[in-house]
């Protein structure tokens, strides 16, 4: 289905005649406003299929373009610009390079999943604007967005004790995205939480900081954890054809640290 809004036509592709007629008729300026017709040649047929093997872009096929994800966004209703149905509509299109333009703002989703509950076609708008997201981020064209790192941070400290330990989460998000450890809204939490909670629990978080508990037993579960990660990203890289670039690459080092007539 095509996309008619004004509002999604890039203003380059608007063009405006100060002096127009047509068949005898003045149609000079505003009347003038014609869509500048373009050839698109770098179409990627396989982004569909590449965003829909990566978690939460299983049903973006059924998407029939109502515009009820993008209606009911929280985004949305504060920059217009953020519309999950018309980059639905270019994955689906394969319109790569239109997708790209607008890579600065897909990851801004807060989840809040209005979309989803919205859709009538149980697309899951709100886990196509993740492995959107994502995808972006596996093929290079973006670096990873902060809720990412969070995620990583917060998985990797469950995988490696199989517990949760906030102030080690934090920390470790802290200076992964280059923020610092001392933030105003930090400091009120840590006063708050020394006159607000018993001893016993500042003495239990204090502890779980320097010693790091785990839950016992856990290498079998987390040998368990770390194979099928191991193996999902393994999934990923293929579906994405990431694995022939990496082949490529080494293949390209190996014959660059190669003398010449060996």
């Amino acid at each position: 289905m095509p996309i008619h809004e004004e509002h999604l036509i890039r203003p380059e592709n608007l063009k405006t005649h100060e002096n127009l007629v047509i068949d005898g008729v003045d149609v000079s300026g505003h009347w003038s406003t014609f869509i500048e017709s373009r050839v698109v040649t770098d179409y990627n047929e396989a982004i569909e299929e590449e965003i829909s093997s990566l978690p939460g872009g299983e049903f973006i096929h059924r998407c029939w373009q109502c515009g009820s994800c993008t209606n009911s966004c929280t985004v949305n209703a504060v920059n217009p610009e953020f519309n999950p149905r018309y980059w639905i509509y270019l994955i689906r299109m394969g319109m790569e390079s239109e997708l790209l333009r607008d890579r600065d703002i897909i990851w801004q989703c807060v989840s809040c999943n209005k979309c989803t509950y919205a859709c009538p076609r149980d697309v899951m708008p709100e886990g196509v604007m993740k492995a959107t997201a994502h995808w972006l981020e596996l093929k290079g064209h973006t670096p990873k967005s902060p809720s990412t790192v969070f995620d990583e941070v917060f998985a990797g400290q469950v995988i490696e004790t199989g517990k949760i330990e906030e102030g080690r989460v934090l920390r470790h998000f802290l200076k992964r995205t280059g923020q610092p450890m001392i933030q105003p809204w930090l400091v009120e939490m840590v006063k708050r939480m020394v006159f607000g909670l018993p001893l016993k629990m500042l003495i239990h978080l204090g502890l779980a900081n320097i010693f790091r508990p785990r839950t016992s037993q856990w290498a079998r579960a987390r040998s368990a954890i770390n194979e099928y990660v191991a193996e999902k990203e393994d999934e990923h890289q293929t579906a994405l054809g990431l694995d022939d670039l990496v082949e490529l690459a080494k293949q390209e080092v190996t014959s660059k640290s190669t003398p010449a007539g060996e």
